[in-house]
């Protein structure tokens, strides 16, 4: 199936250096291996069944309008499981956020999607484990 995509330069300026890197042969083959990738990044975050500690790394663009607000908001939104963030001012523009999460899984997990989705975030990493108590 064909699909049309829209992307920044320099995106798929840094794309290609990859996908020669990596010795692809076409685009569309680094780009399958891209969407192969995110759907099992996806299958993994929503593996998070039961009590989980959870750290969310997250890379934003603190000059986009009303973003730092919707972090803190999904913070509070999720208030009972957030143990603690810290904020990093990574250049001019630039910041970094570790947000330390602990309860439900399910809800880690929403908390991780409900920030990655926000515009103007550049990154969002979800690590999760479990505390233990089952070995």
């Amino acid at each position: 199936m064909r699909i049309g995509v829209s992307l920044p330069e320099n995106l798929l300026n840094r794309f290609d250096e990859i996908i020669l890197n990596r010795g692809y042969s076409s685009r569309s083959e680094g780009i399958r291996d891209a969407i192969r990738s995110y759907i099992v990044n996806y299958e993994w975050m929503s593996d998070v069944d039961g009590k989980r500690v959870g750290v969310i790394t997250i890379v934003y663009d603190h000059s986009q309008r009303g973003l730092e607000d919707s972090l803190t908001h999904i913070q509070h939104e999720f208030g009972s499981i957030v143990q603690s963030s810290l904020h990093v001012h990574l250049d001019r523009d630039i910041c970094l956020m570790v947000v330390v999460l602990n309860g439900d899984g399910q809800d880690v997990r929403k908390a991780a999607e409900r920030m990655m989705t926000l515009k103007g975030v550049k990154h969002v990493k979800l690590t999760t484990t479990s505390l233990g108590n089952e070995l």
